[in-house]
């Protein structure tokens, strides 16, 4: 019966997207790349890594994964495009320091593991390890809560997106 009245009750046109990486929660506008802190792919925030690993944010299925497995995309089963995008310029590493766990067309569940990274080397070698976390079909959404930042770990609510 419980479950009947949860689903009576539950906001259909809501959607909860918790945090894929542990780290300190801070607005995507301090993102120094404009393509982030311009929130030219979408709306979302930024976490400052604490540990080398990103999880999937909500159930869905991984749409995109970068071959330098340094960023990864999933739609969600509710219907919004999530990009985790590890570090700056990155890319560059071509790979070094990375390792996926995940391939495009896989289903994922909220907290699976999805990409593993280390930050000391990644830092060693000169790159910034703030990680953008972006609603890709942000135009959708008439309102995206964001978490207010500070210390976040993963899995907690990272934002509420509602149609």
């Amino acid at each position: 019966m419980f479950q009947t009245l949860k689903k009576i009750f539950a906001n259909p046109k809501q959607e909860k997207i918790c945090d894929p990486v542990e780290g300190e929660a801070v607005p995507i506008t301090d993102v120094s790349d404009p393509t982030f802190g311009e929130e030219i792919l979408g709306k979302g925030i930024a976490i400052k890594p604490l540990k080398g690993r990103v999880v999937a944010p909500a159930d869905g299925t991984v749409t995109v994964l970068i071959e330098s497995s340094h960023a990864v995309s999933l739609l969600t089963d509710k219907g919004a495009e999530i990009l985790v995008h590890v570090g700056l310029d990155t890319i560059q590493l071509e790979g070094q320091f990375f390792t996926a766990h995940v391939k495009v067309g896989d289903r994922v569940k909220r907290g699976d593991l999805l990409l593993e990274f280390d930050l000391d080397a990644i830092r060693k070698a000169g790159y910034d390890t703030i990680t953008p976390v972006v609603v890709l079909n942000s135009n959708e959404y008439a309102s995206i809560e964001l978490f207010h930042g500070g210390p976040i770990k993963e899995l907690d609510l990272l934002m509420r997106l509602m149609k």
